[in-house]
Formats: C-alpha cells, sequence, structure tokens
C-alpha cells in the first residue's frame, strides 16, 4: 500500500526452472541406494580424514579445480567445502578412506546449496550413492555399506550436476571400525556448546526452544533458570508447567558417550499474559477490509472509531522495521493524527472489537523493508509480531511486503505465529498484482504454504498496467474483466474461494492508477459469485463464497465522503 499516491514499477517475478523428467530417470537410475542401514558401535570411529574441511581440502581431490573451501556457509567448525560444476565437470570431490574387510561402515554428509550427492565406490561389495535436488539449508545425506573380503580402502566422493548451482558439503562421516587411516579422531569426544539458540512460540505455560546441530551430539539437555527441565534427541524442545507472564532464561547443552558439553549462550523468553490478543470477532462469510492509516499524507484523518462499520476487518498501517532482522514495531503517530492518543486508540481497538470488528496490524506498505530470509529472522518476525498482539490486543496481521518476500522463512514465521496465537489468528495478505500471477511466484507459495490458517489474500488490483488473466489474455486495469480475470488465477491457482478478496482504491487518490468505480466492483463480486454483470471475461463457474473486497484506504474513502463503502460494502453482505 502507498502512503502517498503515485506510480510504483512493476517487478519481473522469475523462478528457477524444473529439470525436466529425462534428468530425474538419468538421476534415479544412477543413484539408487542399495545400502545395507547400520547403527554406528560405540567403539567406531569416523574414518574420513580432514571431514570438516578444517584444513582446506587436505586429503580431497576436487575435478577441475571444481572445490575451495569457504567460510560461509558452515554446519560446524570454521569451514565448508564449496564445489562449483561447470561444462560437462559435475565438480566431483573425492578421498580415499582406510577401511576394515568384511565391516560395515555409515556414510554421511550434510549438503546445503544446489543437486548434491554423496556415494562410495571400491567396496568390493555394492556401491552405494545418495542425493537431494538441492537445499536451502543443511540437509543430511545418509547411507551405508559393507566391505568385501579382501577390501582395505574405499573412495568416497561428492559431487554436484551439470549446469546446476555450487553445492556445499560439511561433516563427512565414515563410520565403522578403525581402518588405521587415522581418521579425525579415535572414537566420541565431549561435543561443542551448541549455537542458535533460540525461543520461539510461547503460550501462557510453555516457551518452545530450538538450536543449531552439534557434530557428534547424540542428545542435549535444555535447562530453565540453570535447572535442567527436559532432554531432545533433536534440535528442538518445548518447556512446559511455567508461570503465565513470567521472563525465564534457557541454555542448552550437547551430549554424547564422551560427556556432557558446556552451556550455550542464554536466550529470555517470557510466557503469554492470560486473555490478551488472540481470539476476537469471527471473521463473516463476506467481509470488507479497509486500510487505516497511521499517518497524514493529505486524506482525512481518522480515529478507529471514526472507521465506519460496513468496514468488517481494519488494518493498522503499519508496522516499522527494526534494528532486529525480521523484528517490527508500532508506535502511534500522535502528532500527524491531530493529537490521537496512545491510551484512545487502544480503547478503540476494543470498541472495534465490541462492534464485531477484527482490527489487525499489517506489516510492510510500499515504503516497508522488512526483511524474513533466515530462521532467526522468520522467529524475530513471530515473536514481535505476537508480542504488539499482545499489547495491543491486534488480532491478527496483514501482509502487505511490496519489496520481496521469501517463501520459505514467511511461511515459517507465519506458522510460529499461529502456534502462539491459537486458531482464532486473523491472517490477511495484500500481494501487488505481479506477485499473483503464476503460483511460482514467493508469494502465491507462501499463501499456499499457510492455506490451512489463512483468512484472505485482498491482491491489490492497481498500480499494475496490463496483466495476463487465467485465460493466457491481457487485460488492462481499470476494467471489471481485470478484476475478474486476474482474480480467476488465484480461484483455480489452489485457494479456496473464502480466501480471495478484490482489492482497489476507495478514491482516485488512493492509489498512482488503476481506480474502478464501486459500481465495477459490485460487477465483478456478482461476475464471480453468481455469474452476472460480467464483461468479456467469464469464468468457467461461479464462486459464491469468495469473500468479498478491499480498499485502501479508509482515509481515502473518508475523503471521498465514504462513496466506495456505502456501495461496496451493502453489496458484499448481500452476496450468496
Amino acid at each position: 500500500m502507498q502512503r502517498s499516491a503515485g506510480s510504483r514499477r512493476r517487478r519481473r517475478n522469475t523462478s528457477r526452472p524444473f529439470l525436466g523428467g529425462a534428468m530425474a530417470v538419468i538421476a534415479a537410475g544412477a543413484l539408487t541406494v542399495t545400502g545395507l542401514v547400520s547403527t554406528a558401535q560405540a567403539a567406531d570411529v569416523n574414518n574420513a580424514k580432514n571431514a570438516g574441511f578444517e584444513s582446506g581440502l587436505a586429503n580431497w581431490s576436487c575435478s577441475a579445480g571444481s572445490g575451495a573451501t569457504v567460510s560461509s556457509p558452515v554446519r560446524s567448525g570454521t569451514s565448508a567445502l564449496k564445489a562449483t560444476p561447470a561444462g560437462q565437470d559435475h565438480a566431483k570431490c573425492t578421498q580415499t578412506v582406510a577401511v576394515k574387510p568384511n565391516s560395515t561402515y555409515a556414510l554421511s554428509s550434510w549438503v546445503q546449496g544446489g543437486y548434491a550427492y554423496l556415494g562410495v565406490t571400491g567396496s568390493g561389495t555394492t556401491d552405494v550413492s545418495t542425493w537431494t535436488p538441492g537445499s536451502s539449508t543443511w540437509t543430511k545425506l545418509s547411507t551405508s555399506f559393507r566391505t568385501g573380503a579382501n577390501t582395505t580402502s574405499v573412495t568416497v566422493y561428492t559431487h554436484g550436476w551439470y549446469g546446476q548451482s555450487a553445492y556445499f558439503a560439511d561433516d563427512v562421516e565414515v563410520t565403522g571400525p578403525d581402518g588405521g587411516g587415522g581418521g579425525d579422531g579415535p572414537g566420541p569426544v565431549i561435543p561443542a556448546a551448541p549455537a542458535g539458540l533460540t525461543a520461539g512460540a510461547t503460550t501462557t505455560s510453555s516457551v518452545s526452544l530450538s538450536w543449531n546441530a552439534v557434530s557428534g551430539a547424540t542428545g542435549y539437555k535444555v535447562y530453565r533458570d540453570g535447572v535442567q527441565a527436559t532432554t531432545s534427541t533433536g534440535t528442538s524442545a518445548t518447556v512446559t508447567g511455567l508461570s503465565a507472564d513470567t521472563a525465564y532464561q534457557f541454555t542448552v547443552s550437547a551430549t554424547n558417550a564422551a560427556g556432557e558439553s558446556v552451556k550455550s549462550a542464554a536466550v529470555s523468553a517470557r510466557t503469554a499474559k492470560p486473555g490478551t490478543g488472540g481470539p476476537g470477532p469471527a471473521v463473516p462469510k463476506h467481509a470488507v477490509t479497509g486500510y487505516w492509516q497511521n499517518f497524514n499524507n493529505g486524506a482525512a484523518v481518522q480515529k478507529l472509531t471514526d472507521v465506519p462499520a460496513d468496514y468488517d476487518i481494519i488494518a493498522v498501517s503499519f508496522a516499522d522495521a527494526t534494528p532486529t532482522p525480521g523484528a517490527v514495531t508500532f508506535k502511534l503517530d500522535t502528532a500527524g493524527l491531530n493529537g490521537y492518543t496512545d491510551a484512545q486508540f487502544r480503547a478503540d481497538i476494543k470498541t472495534k472489537q465490541a462492534q464485531g470488528k477484527n482490527v489487525i496490524i499489517s506489516i510492510g506498505g510500499e515504503l516497508g523493508t522488512v526483511r524474513v530470509d533466515n530462521d532467526a529472522s522468520a522467529t524475530a518476525f513471530a515473536n514481535s509480531v505476537y508480542a504488539l498482539m499482545q499489547d495491543y490486543g491486534f488480532n491478527g496481521v496483514d501482509i502487505d511486503l511490496e519489496n520481496g518476500l521469501n517463501a520459505t522463512y514467511m511461511t515459517k514465521a507465519l506458522r510460529q505465529l499461529s502456534a502462539k496465537a491459537g486458531s482464532g489468528l486473523v491472517l490477511t495478505m495484500a500481494p501487488q498484482t505481479i506477485d499473483m500471477q503464476s503460483t511460482s511466484g514467493e508469494y502465491f507459495k507462501t499463501a499456499l504454504n499457510v492455506k490451512d490458517i489463512l483468512t484472505v489474500v485482498n491482491m491489490q488490483y492497481y498500480n499494475s498496467g496490463s496483466m495476463l488473466g487465467c485465460d493466457g489474455k491481457v487485460y488492462s486495469q481499470g476494467s471489471v474483466d481485470f478484476l475478474t480475470a486476474l482474480a480467476c488465477i488465484q480461484l483455480e491457482g489452489g485457494l479456496d474461494p473464502s480466501q480471495v478478496g478484490i482489492g482497489v482504491p476507495a478514491s482516485t487518490r488512493g492509489a498512482g492508477s488503476g481506480y474502478v468505480s464501486p459500481s465495477i466492483v459490485n460487477a465483478a463480486l456478482d461476475c464471480l459469485t453468481k455469474g452476472t454483470n460480467c464483461g468479456s471475461f467469464k469464468p468457467s463457474k461461479t464462486y459464491p463464497s469468495l469473500r468479498g473486497a478491499m480498499t485502501w484506504s479508509t482515509n481515502w474513502d473518508a475523503t471521498a465522503g465514504f462513496a466506495w463503502s456505502k456501495a461496496v460494502g451493502p453489496h458484499v453482505r448481500s452476496l450468496p
């Protein structure tokens, strides 16, 4: 959404091309895993040398100079392998590993980036391999093999795939009987302290925690205020039995057969207050959403109680970014809003909720620069939004990020927020038209990823120029066909009709371009829900449960004498 009217340049949405069936068949045929699954015994060792690439490429050989060590990303320690396929070379890196005959070995490595393969040759029995088509986070590849009667060494390898991006590898393990080659150590040693401890979802009686995996760890102990609270075999845990609205300090240690590590750096978390935020009035089957401006840009200045009853969801615009990536905050612009005080604002939220309305906090807008692109920022986003919900009593959140969105991590953030807020969370989105042209777009992927908790997507059908409709034809903004043919993409792309709304400016001053009269909005609603009042485009079926409409903003609507809400509000409520 725009803090001031004016044009906005559209962005091109690109996505990584899909590798077709021929490659999939080749890869699947070449990389069938046939090894036996086994569990390393206590006396087993990691027979790989320089397994974490802490000594550069020592003991490793990479084809065509494709390999190098890097300091980021790394899974543990300070280095990892980066290998880059080029031309007909698939960046194969190998090591000859000493093994014992007639023995079973567990082979594993952590990988990230593009296509990555892990395997062994020269086993004297059946050589094995495994692979992944790529990952944005560290992923463990695992298999096992058995050596033949005369096998004293094998060749372990990693490689990528022709024409694909670089892959990263770290913490290679060939675990089994000591082959006499030295390896990286005679057996388990006390693991390092876990890093990355983060507090996630909270309730009135629990706190969820997560941390980074530690090489060599077989388990973890979680401490609350210095006292052990629980254990975990993975990298997350939920501490329960806590008091509401209480701050706690948590640490975690890693354990294995050799002992327990020192404790991690501490993280603090406060349990939720009882009876704050969370579920509010149910959103009507057909609803009108309006954005309320926490700033003065020439539109009528409003208090929340000035917003007409025609609006069912009021999105307070906007929360602002903080120096912590992903985290947001909100402060009422009392000066710009003619002395509207924070206390009045909070009281007016309750008044609107008592009238059956939902008041949510909107994140982003035209100038918003909130970035959620890793696990830490996803958690910071969820924690900070939930804190605002608890503090002000907001019923949910609106995602209006117009400067880029990462589907993977925004999905994680919204899942964490949902876990905190519960089933009453109102979750809306306001993507630009370019963001919803294809299900491969990050915004569209996010909407589909959280479909089970999503209230409505109110796409902005303005500041767009001409765009493709679901029939492959080009439609110009400002027409009923533009609204219906573009809504059809979402309706046929996987969203439920109840999750689709039509977003338009409330007046000619509310956007740089794309204004349509309320009568055009109502015609589009009729076309989509009843098959009447359509233009040249008519959908193949009707969508009676279509959620409704949205406008930017309630302030511009007020400036125009509430012409938009007086016409569209009653029409939305009359839909089937």
